[in-house]
Parts: structure tokens; C-alpha cells; sequence
């Protein structure tokens, strides 16, 4: 992608399946790349040579200390990517412990990360904030109220970001996944007793494309939206689904 060579990248989420993808296509384009994550590192940030921090972005003050960290160690971040997400499937039996569990990472914890790189974007000139929502931001699904919720929001915050920042040259986009196979599907269906075969054959029926997407296909489109070559969008949903919204 052009413009991307040498580019300081920030991606929460960082170890999750989508994020790490991102991180391995951002090196393979040129840039320098650093993860956050709740848990430790696990060796696969040093292998790609990325800079690592443990933060809970729901804790502001954790936010504010590691963000300062990526820019000393790797200089002023320009392409923000807000991965992380906290995952509790329920209805309208969802307690309150439930909500805040779900936006204070969903919501809160995309929105202090991007509070504190937004300055170190404005330094360097611009910048792109790359913000993952979800097919689950367009649609109901039966017992997904407390995620589709902040998915929707993440739209929503998108939207209204892209209007906030367009005069400082910073774009704001969002990329929506359909189901896309990863480790947390997997491990789903075992945590549930669910046939793993059975689930994905399922899901893949949900997709005009007949399968469930992969994560190096969801990376090379934040890698669109973090380029260049997207610099004439702001304020937009790239959706990444095989065709389920269409079906």
C-alpha cells in the first residue's frame, strides 16, 4: 500500500487474531508497529519486532503512560488501529455488570487510546484511525444486544471523530468484519460443547462467499484504510463480509 513505509502503528488488541494479523501485514508494508494487551506477551510481538505494552485500556492513566511510551520509543504514532474488544453475549437479561464490562473496553477504552495518540497525530501533520466495528454494527442479532450495542457505537463514534479531526488532517474510518474463523471461534465452541465442523459450516452458510473470512483478509483492509490509497476517505464503513449483510 502506498505511504505506509515507515509509519509508527499503534494497535490495540494487539495479540488478538485480527490485530496480530494487522501487525504482521503493517511490518510486511515498512512500518514500525507496536501492540497493546491485557495479557503478556507470548514471544510474537518480539518475533515481529514490535514494541509491547500489558494495558488495560479501560484504565486511563495506563493508557496515558503507554502511549507516551510508543512515542519515545518509535516516535509520534500516525496510524491508530482500535482492535481490542471485550466480548459478552447477552439480551435483555444483561446485568449491569455485563454493560460495563462490554463498553467500558468496546467504548471507553477505544476512545482514551485514541484521546491520547490524537496529540502525537497532530504533531506529525495526520494521520488514520482505523476503528473495528462489525457486521454486528449494521444488524440485531437474537441475544448479541450488549455487543451489537457497541458496535453500533463504534460507528457512530467514527462518524463523529472523522468530523472532529478533518482539519487536523487525521481520518477516522471503521472496518466491519463478517464472521472470520479465528482462535476465539474455536475456542467458543468448545466452551460451549458446540461440534466445531458443525459451527463453521453454519456460519460459512451465513456468507454469499460460502465460508467465514480469514484474518490476513480483514488485515490487508486496514491496511487499505491506514494508506494512502484511501486518502479520500473519512467518516466510512469498509465492510469485510463475504456478502452477509447483502444475503
Amino acid at each position: 500500500m502506498r505511504g505506509l513505509s515507515g509509519r509508527t502503528v499503534l494497535i490495540t488488541g494487539g495479540l488478538g487474531d485480527l490485530g496480530y494479523a494487522s501487525a504482521v501485514r503493517l511490518v510486511e508494508d515498512g512500518c514500525r508497529v507496536a501492540l497493546f494487551d491485557l495479557k503478556p506477551d507470548d514471544g510474537r510481538a518480539a518475533d515481529l519486532g514490535a514494541f509491547y505494552r500489558a494495558v488495560d485500556i479501560s484504565d486511563e492513566a495506563q493508557v496515558e503512560a503507554a502511549c507516551a511510551a510508543v512515542r519515545e520509543a518509535l516516535g509520534p504514532v500516525t496510524v491508530l488501529v482500535n482492535a481490542a474488544a471485550h466480548f459478552r453475549f447477552k439480551g435483555v437479561e444483561a446485568t449491569r455488570d455485563d454493560w460495563d464490562a462490554v463498553t467500558r473496553v468496546n467504548i471507553a477504552g477505544t476512545s482514551l487510546v485514541t484521546k491520547h495518540i490524537v496529540p502525537q497525530m497532530v504533531e506529525a501533520g495526520g494521520g488514520s484511525v482505523v476503528n473495528f466495528s462489525s457486521v454486528s454494527g449494521f444488524v440485531g442479532q437474537a441475544n448479541f444486544a450488549t455487543y451489537n450495542a457497541t458496535k453500533f457505537a463504534i460507528r457512530g463514534l467514527t462518524m463523529c471523530w472523522a468530523q472532529d479531526l478533518a482539519p487536523q488532517g487525521i481520518r477516522v474510518n471503521t472496518i466491519c468484519p463478517g464472521y472470520i474463523y479465528t482462535s476465539a471461534f474455536v475456542n467458543s465452541c468448545k466452551a460451549l460443547g458446540l461440534d466445531e465442523a458443525e459451527e463453521d459450516a453454519r456460519a460459512s452458510a451465513m456468507h454469499l462467499l460460502g465460508r467465514q473470512g480469514r484474518p490476513e483478509e480483514v488485515a490487508a483492509a486496514v491496511a487499505f484504510l491506514a494508506s494512502d490509497d484511501s486518502s479520500f476517505m473519512t467518516g466510512s464503513d469498509l465492510v469485510v463480509d463475504g456478502g452477509y449483510l447483502a444475503k
